[in-house]
C-alpha cells in the first residue's frame, strides 16, 4: 500500500467538489453570514473612530480581507462534517477498508474541504467589489490566492482533526462553532489589535487567522501589523502543523 496515492487523493477531491458544486443551496448558505458582517458592519462603521485604524484606510477596505479570512475560517472548519457525514451512509467505512492509506485519504479531504472554501471565499471577494472594494494592485492576486490556499489547508487539517474525535454531527457543530467565533474575533478581521488589552494580544498572536488576514490586508489594502513574509511564515508552520495532527488523529478512526 502506498503512503500517499495520487489517483485516491484526486478521486475524493473530485467527489467533494462536486457535491459542493452541485448543491445551490449549500454555496448560498455559506455565504450569507459573512455576507451580513460585510454589509452591516462596512457600512454602520463607515466614517466611526476606530482605535488603531490607519487614518487613509477605509474601514470597508479594512475589512473585507477579515470577512474573506472568516469565511475561509468557517467553510474549511466546516469541511469536517463532511467526514461525519460520510459515517452516517456508510461511505467512510468503505474508504477506510480499501486498500488506500489514511494518509491518503486525509490529503484527499483536505484537498476537497479546501477548494470549496477557496470558492466560497473568492465568492465573497468578488461580491465585496461592488460594494466599494478595490485591492491596491490586481497583481497582488495571486499572493493573495496563497494566503488563501494556506489558510484553507491550516483549518481543514483543524477540521479533519476535530472531526475525527467525534461521532455525532451534532456534537462537532457545536463545538467547532465554540472554537471558531473566538478565532475569529481574535484575528484582527475587524477591529485592529492594536486597541486589545495585552494579555489578549498575546492569545491573538497565536491564531493562524491572525497571520492570514493580516497577510491578505497587507497584498489586498497595502496596510498590516506584521511583515508578509512573517505572515507567510506563520501561516506555512500551521498548516504543515494541522495536517500532521488531522492524519495523526485520522489515524485511530475505526471502521465500524
Amino acid at each position: 500500500m502506498k503512503l500517499v496515492d495520487p489517483q485516491a487523493i484526486y478521486g475524493l477531491w473530485l467527489r467533494d467538489t462536486k457535491r459542493f458544486l452541485r448543491s445551490p443551496s449549500r454555496i448560498v448558505g455559506s455565504l450569507a453570514m459573512p455576507l451580513l458582517f460585510l454589509v452591516f458592519m462596512g457600512f454602520g462603521f463607515q466614517g466611526a473612530a476606530i482605535p488603531g485604524l490607519p487614518e487613509d484606510v477605509d474601514y470597508l477596505q479594512y475589512l473585507v480581507p477579515g470577512i474573506v479570512g472568516f469565511t475561509m475560517l468557517f467553510g474549511a472548519s466546516f469541511a469536517g462534517l463532511s467526514i461525519l457525514a460520510d459515517q452516517d451512509v456508510g461511505f467512510l467505512k468503505e474508504i477506510l477498508v480499501a486498500p488506500v492509506s489514511r494518509t491518503s485519504i486525509v490529503l484527499g479531504r483536505i484537498a476537497g474541504g479546501s477548494t470549496t472554501a477557496l470558492v466560497q471565499a473568492l465568492l465573497i471577494l468578488g461580491l465585496s467589489i461592488p460594494l466599494g472594494f478595490a485591492p491596491v494592485s490586481l497583481l497582488s492576486l495571486p499572493i493573495a490566492a496563497a494566503f488563501l490556499v494556506l489558510l484553507a489547508i491550516t483549518f481543514v487539517g483543524f477540521g479533519i482533526a476535530l472531526a475525527s474525535q467525534f461521532s455525532d454531527s451534532e456534537g462537532f457543530g457545536l463545538i467547532v462553532q465554540f472554537v471558531i467565533f473566538p478565532l475569529f474575533f481574535l484575528s484582527g478581521a475587524l477591529y485592529p489589535l492594536e486597541g486589545l488589552p495585552s494579555s489578549v494580544r498575546y492569545l491573538a498572536y497565536a491564531n493562524p487567522l491572525t497571520y492570514g488576514v493580516d497577510g491578505l490586508r497587507a497584498v489586498l489594502v497595502g496596510t498590516s501589523s506584521f511583515s508578509v513574509l512573517l505572515d507567510l511564515g506563520a501561516l506555512v508552520v500551521s498548516s504543515v502543523a494541522m495536517v500532521a495532527i488531522g492524519a495523526a488523529l485520522f489515524q485511530r478512526v475505526e471502521a465500524v
